[in-house]
């Protein structure tokens, strides 16, 4: 098994928000693919499909890290926790809800 990091992060836009909040997601992403041990970091819109019909927040990054310690260093990186405190915690930001998730593929 590997020692790869898999993260799913959510986030549901403030209404007339979901443009703006896309584009400032997109808009890490070029600097967090650069950062050591980042192996893949993408933003998606959810869509509607026939063959994937669950729930989900409209807005998801699914990232890959190589280690605990890169998805760390990462979430302690300024521009990250700029985003979290601008757009996730103020009153004023772009979000209304989000979720953060790490996963593995080791056993326990």
């Amino acid at each position: 098994m590997s020692k790869i990091l898999y993260c799913i992060a959510q986030f549901t836009p403030k209404e007339g928000s979901f443009d703006a909040l896309f584009e400032r997601l997109k808009a890490l992403e070029p600097d967090t693919l650069r950062e050591e041990g980042c192996l893949s970091y993408r933003v998606t819109k959810k869509i509607d499909n026939p063959y994937a019909p669950g729930e989900s927040m409209p807005i998801v990054f699914h990232e890959s890290w190589a280690s605990v310690e890169a998805f760390e260093k990462h979430c302690q990186r300024k521009e990250i926790v700029e985003f979290f405190e601008k757009e996730c915690l103020s009153e004023d930001g772009l979000v209304a809800t989000y979720n953060v998730t790490a996963y593995s593929d080791e056993n326990r």
